[in-house]
């Protein structure tokens, strides 16, 4: 049996989100809005207010990081009040249930931060990420917005899924209101 185990990164572990996130945007250049080259150019203060902008995720396979996701603040006239993002996992990780428990913990940490939703954008086009997300519990919206990748697609949309989070003390993980 594997072992995945999901931590959260503080400022001071900002070295190790830097190689984790310089990695996904090596391995999956279309999924991001930044390039490996602009990223690698910035310095240590760059990637410290990083980490105290939004929290940190990382996932870990008997004690490698395989998987990241950001938790941040979601924009409330979508009723996400925090938002996923910058999911990602390495090729080893895929098909282990890496992203499942990354999703999980992000959703855990945002009812321990007190958001009452969770958005999670999501591109049109990209079938098994709207299968993933939904099978979680995210629900799609009417919100789209042109695809932000770095190495843009013409026309390409997402939309803004939601998971309203359930706040009962008496469960371990997020379940639909």
């Amino acid at each position: 049996m594997v072992e995945i185990s999901v931590r959260a990164l503080g400022e001071e572990d900002w070295q190790q989100y830097r190689d984790i996130r310089l990695a996904a945007l090596r391995d999956s250049p279309d999924a991001f809005v930044a390039t490996s080259a602009q990223e690698e150019a910035l310095d240590e203060q760059a990637w410290r207010e990083r980490m105290r902008r939004a929290r940190r995720l990382v996932a870990e396979l008997d004690g490698s990081p395989v998987g990241v996701v950001s938790l941040g603040e979601g924009d409330p006239e979508l009723s996400c009040t925090g938002e996923l993002f910058g999911l990602w996992v390495a090729l080893r990780g895929r098909g282990t249930g890496v992203a499942w428990k990354l999703v999980q913990a992000g959703a855990t940490q945002a009812i321990a931060d007190g958001h009452r939703h969770l958005g999670y954008w999501v591109g049109t086009d990209n079938g098994p990420a709207v299968a993933f997300a939904s099978s979680f519990g995210f629900r799609p919206t009417g919100k789209r917005r042109p695809m932000k990748v770095a190495n843009e697609t013409d026309g390409a949309e997402e939309t803004v899924m939601v998971l309203p989070l359930d706040v009962d003390p008496g469960i371990s993980s997020p379940r639909l209101l």
